[in-house]
């Protein structure tokens, strides 16, 4: 019964997989270009920077990339304190 039910599932996802990789679009062929379009058209204007990568990180996606660095500050605030010694005498 256990290897009905592993072969089962090994078999489910085979085939969530090759109907993904079936289903992908080809690399390199955007499906919609109309986001492409208003940035490089109204990025400069609405934003104030010269380089669109700027601003779509900095303005238009903030807060993703303000949640980014928080979760990069807190992973080295975390590692910083698990590899600090102790000092003789400290509790």
């Amino acid at each position: 019964m256990r290897k009905w039910v592993a072969g089962l599932a090994l078999t489910v996802i085979m085939l969530f997989l090759l109907i993904s990789a079936i289903s992908m679009r080809p690399f390199g062929e955007p499906t919609e270009t109309e986001m492409d379009d208003y940035m490089n058209e109204n990025g400069q204007e609405e934003t104030g920077s010269n380089n669109i990568v700027t601003a779509v990180v900095f303005d238009y996606r903030g807060f993703d990339t303000l949640g980014e660095a928080t979760v990069l500050f807190t992973a080295v605030t975390g590692v910083a304190l698990l590899m600090h010694k102790k000092k003789e005498g400290e509790q």
